[in-house]
């Protein structure tokens, strides 16, 4: 798989992958499809400061992975939240650990120093996933999200990705 900066023709591709998560899954809380017009816009907004990755094979795009906001308080400057997404035939190969590799990367050189991925639960691939990435379990939210007729929980995994300098309080 070839991985490269997301591209505004992209967006079709993408919202494709994404939109299938949304219309047959949990995985995320979003519950319409997603047009190609609104995720370029998407991504408009996020790779002004976040990297927005995707993965390709034979000039198809299969995946895709990106960073944004964690929240919108200046001192959350250096945490961001990371998701990933690969179309469905493209999962259990190495591809989302890969695409994450290089996202976490990109990060790091941002000088980005915590990541934060938000599961929604049950996903034991994303967990998966995510160990094997060296993020840890940080907390668990109940029943916050509701999607086909269910109550849904969420787990916080983070992982630290530099060290931060000045004087900060070890936790």
């Amino acid at each position: 798989m070839r991985i490269r900066p997301m591209v505004p023709a992209d967006a079709a591709a993408v919202a494709a992958i994404y939109n299938h998560y949304v219309l047959h899954t949990v995985v995320t809380f979003e519950e319409e499809a997603v047009a190609a017009g609104e995720m370029a816009r998407r991504l408009g907004r996020v790779a002004v400061r976040y990297p927005w990755l995707v993965g390709e094979t034979e000039g198809e795009v299969v995946g895709y992975a990106y960073a944004d906001l964690f929240k919108n308080r200046s001192a959350y400057r250096f945490t961001a939240e990371t998701t990933v997404y690969l179309r469905p035939d493209m999962t259990g190969k190495g591809n989302g650990r890969l695409l994450y590799a290089h996202l976490l990367s990109a990060l790091e050189e941002r000088g980005i120093v915590n990541a934060v991925a938000i599961i929604a639960l049950p996903n034991p691939a994303s967990i998966r996933l995510h160990e094997r990435m060296g993020f840890r379990r940080a907390g668990r939210l109940v029943g916050v999200g509701r999607k086909f007729g269910r109550w849904l929980d969420v787990e916080y995994w983070q992982r630290a990705l530099g060290r931060p300098s000045g004087g900060g309080v070890a936790g």
